[in-house]
């Protein structure tokens, strides 16, 4: 009979391991589909900077730097892989002691002034920085002008005596109420 029991009792036993083990497997997958969708939230990793001065200098360079690629965006907030080209070559030309105007001369004769978020004022940019105002004062002048003409077009149309004196009739009845 002892050999019985120990039997029963060691059947008992891993039925007990297999149902704990089934289920510590099942828990561990509701976690794991549980925890993937917070794995969307990661952003990329930043690179860890050699020197921290440097990439401060970098970053503050770059912000004032138009990325070529997004256009609506600086170089320094830019993901895109041409803006990160930019960044290390701003950042070798910063490990060889160029200073802040060096490398934007740099990045201007290669790139233009477009890449410059503040263009210098030029011949060559008058159109950009006085372009908003001329299209607001032609569209002013515009605006005053066909008001005017308008205004001129307009005729006063006399009443005839009838519609005078019905006019007339609705006022003073009117003011009787």
């Amino acid at each position: 009979m002892y050999k019985f029991e120990v039997a029963a009792n060691s059947f008992i036993l891993q039925n007990r391991i297999d149902h704990y083990s089934k289920f510590i497997k099942q828990l561990i997958a509701v976690l794991f589909v549980a925890l993937v969708p917070l794995i969307s939230f990661a952003n990329e990793a930043v690179p860890v900077a050699e020197d921290p001065v440097l990439e401060k200098r970098l970053i503050d360079l770059s912000e004032n730097l138009r990325c070529l690629v997004c256009q609506n965006e600086s170089l320094a907030g830019s993901r895109a892989d041409f803006a990160n080209d930019l960044r290390r070559e701003m950042r070798e030309q910063m490990k060889a002691n160029k200073s802040d105007e060096e490398i934007i001369d740099f990045l201007v004769a290669r790139y233009g002034d477009f890449v410059l978020y503040n263009p210098p004022f030029k011949t060559t940019t008058l159109l950009l920085w006085f372009g908003p105002l001329i299209l607001f004062l032609g569209a002013t002048i515009g605006l005053i002008i066909y008001l005017r003409r308008r205004r001129t077009q307009l005729e006063d149309i006399p009443l005839s005596e009838s519609q005078r004196l019905e006019a007339e009739a609705l006022i003073n009845k009117t003011n009787k109420e």
